[in-house]
């Protein structure tokens, strides 16, 4: 939402309505206003909390010739000022609730709450913008009410700018701070640790890659205290078993995580679910490799032996992404990292050849265009 308020605020009159405190981002002349949770409901479900912030959205979206939401968690206040203002309403899908359902684990009766919003909104949505033609799929899939017409497929993008590969000595140095030695070899992983990131397949992968293999993990902190524990137990048999495993418990700022991207060999995502997979676009503007499960939009991002490789996986239908074969899924994993590790030639080719390819097809000015053509649409 940032990177796309930068460009659209050249474009039109931009007001953002952000959850949370002041930005320091620069939103290049863009109106940001800023909204915390009632006092009175702090204590709330989470869920409940987000729909209060959206109550309190409404009036500042007053005057405005359309309104465009991004997530469940904004999609409320969108709706409600379509209907309250007498205003177009897009959304934005960069997830859906139904695909997520291990989330009942984190809201329990909040995640019927978000899935009633979500739904809600996209029936109601002059038009939905999918990041991604796999993403449009499960849209028709999740929501059939949903008139087909109505979704666009428009890819989420990247900086350019930003996101370039890091100087050898700067990320050299940024590397030894951390624990990594830049002279071996190594798979990096940045995420969440949550369901859909798939890190315990990661962490079981890991364990048949070549010795020399150094394995960094940049993760925030996990989703629930179950798998909390699921993912450290992994990461304690892991060190135990190999050297070379660093964990960054912490999200990086974008120049550290540029220097974890620029250093590694390749990059990893073993995801069971990634409407787009933008940390892919990140790890490819940086000039790395990418090992990446062949899932949701995936597949539009990396090219199979080009920028990297496609895992291949099949997933149970019941919502939840679960591979059905999670050997096969792991010792495949393992595989296509152990190869593209092994060739580091090869490696710098393909991310060589993943730069281009941002660089070619996910400029953030074309997206605007795009997004503007979709509010033209709506307010014909």
């Amino acid at each position: 939402m940032a990177e796309l308020s930068r460009v659209l605020a050249g474009r039109m009159e931009l007001r953002v309505h952000c959850f949370g405190g002041a930005r320091e981002a620069d939103y290049h002349g863009a109106q940001v206003s800023n909204y915390e949770v009632p006092a009175d409901i702090a204590g709330a479900n989470s869920a409940v909390q987000t729909l209060g912030v959206d109550v309190k959205m409404l009036p500042g979206i007053a005057g405005a010739d359309v309104v465009h939401s991004h997530t469940w968690y904004a999609n409320m206040a969108g709706h409600l000022a379509s209907l309250l203002h007498g205003i177009p309403h897009v959304l934005s899908a960069h997830s859906l609730e139904p695909l997520r359902p291990w989330k009942a684990e984190q809201l329990a009766g909040g995640y019927a709450l978000s899935s009633w919003a979500e739904r809600t909104a996209y029936e109601g949505a002059a038009a939905v913008i999918a990041v991604s033609a796999g993403m449009r799929n499960d849209i028709l899939r999740c929501y059939p009410q949903v008139d087909p017409g109505k979704v666009h497929v428009i890819h989420n993008g990247i900086d350019v700018e930003r996101w370039q590969p890091a100087a050898n000595d700067d990320a050299d140095g940024a590397m030894r701070a951390l624990g990594v030695d830049p002279d071996r070899p190594s798979v990096a992983f940045v995420g969440r640790v949550t369901r859909q990131k798939g890190v315990p397949y990661l962490l079981k992968a890991a364990i048949s890659l070549p010795p020399e293999v150094q394995l960094v993990l940049c993760v925030g902190a996990a989703d629930t205290p179950e798998l909390a524990d699921e993912v450290n137990a992994l990461i304690t048999r892991l060190q135990a078993e190999r050297d070379g495993v660093v964990v960054v418990e912490r999200m990086l700022p974008r120049d550290e995580l540029i220097q974890v991207l620029s250093s590694a060999t390749v990059f990893a995502c073993p995801s069971i679910y990634e409407p787009l997979g933008i940390v892919n676009l990140e790890a490819m503007a940086c000039g790395t490799a990418v090992v990446a499960s062949a899932t949701g939009g995936i597949p539009e991002v990396v090219v199979d032996g080009e920028t990297g490789a496609l895992v291949p996986l099949q997933q149970e239908s019941d919502g939840t992404g679960t591979p059905i074969d999670e050997e096969k899924f792991v010792a495949d994993f393992a595989a296509a990292l152990s190869r593209v590790v092994a060739d580091p030639e090869a490696a710098a080719r393909m991310g060589e050849a993943g730069r281009r390819r941002v660089e070619e097809h996910f400029s953030w000015s074309t997206i605007a265009e795009s997004t503007e053509q979709v509010y033209e649409s709506v307010r014909a």
